[in-house]
């Protein structure tokens, strides 16, 4: 079994700090390595295409510097794209579209090995994580127990019954999603409306309360200022495609300019 540097930044209670991808070449994952800044990097595979082959050869890229990966992973087919991935070495699963405790206790239960006492649906497979073996060893257990889980509060069914939510045991993280909230609170790409503002407050202030970490996805490191103020200690910096765009542009525009 690898290393799962994400889990043991948590249980030290150390920062952590990552970054997004949507491409599946492994030599963003490479890049984003050769950094040495960042503690993993989150594939974002609920917007991204991609084969059960790509999952494999994201995690060789990871490993080559101890770096984990999160996936984020649709409603929709979660259990099989989680167990799958986790298969292949990501370390966390970042479940998208939480609506009620329920729903997080389906998503523990797809992560957490099928025993007596973790009482979840993953039993063994001869993936990739486990070779040379069939798994299923008490090793094999325990990087079950130490996949990281994150959910993601982005519906109002989720922020009117966060407490119980985050009452659900194995819980790791918690992601905001603005996005999704203002659209199901009938303000659509509103960010900014009192109502989001609101919820995004209600949800920091009460997984601090409740301690359970929660993360903020920023563009910029100064956008990380107001959330440190607040006690946040997790990160997720940018997103290959946006950063890629955003590079594009300003030189283009610079370039046309000199251009006349």
């Amino acid at each position: 079994m690898k290393r799962n540097k994400l889990r043991e930044l948590l249980r030290a209670g150390l920062p952590t700090l990552g970054t997004r991808v949507q491409s599946t070449w492994p030599s963003v994952i490479e890049a984003i390595g050769h950094t040495g800044v960042y503690d993993y990097a989150e594939f974002v595979a609920e917007y991204a295409p991609y084969t059960l082959h790509d999952l494999d050869n994201l995690c060789r890229a990871a490993e080559l510097f101890e770096m984990s990966l999160m996936i984020k992973v649709d409603y929709e087919g979660r259990t099989f794209t989680a167990q799958r991935a986790i298969g292949s070495g990501f370390h966390s699963v970042l479940f998208a579209d939480c609506r009620t405790p329920e729903d997080a206790r389906d998503f523990v239960k797809a992560v957490r090995p099928e025993t007596p006492e973790d009482g979840g649906l993953h039993g063994v497979g001869t993936r990739r994580f486990t070779y040379m073996g069939y798994g299923g060893s008490a090793e094999y257990v325990q990087a079950l127990r130490d996949i990281v889980i994150v959910l993601m509060i982005e519906k109002k069914q989720a922020v009117d019954r966060l407490d119980e939510i985050l009452s659900v045991p194995g819980i790791d993280m918690v992601q905001w999603g603005p996005a999704d909230y203002s659209m199901s609170v009938g303000h659509a790409g509103e960010r900014a409306h009192p109502e989001v503002v609101a919820a995004q407050k209600k949800v920091f202030e009460t997984c601090l309360k409740m301690g359970i970490p929660p993360r903020a996805e920023i563009g910029s490191p100064e956008d990380a200022r107001r959330y440190i103020d607040m006690g946040v200690k997790h990160f997720n910096l940018g997103v290959d495609l946006s950063i890629l765009y955003q590079s594009l542009k300003r030189h283009g525009e610079g370039l046309r300019e000199l251009l006349g």
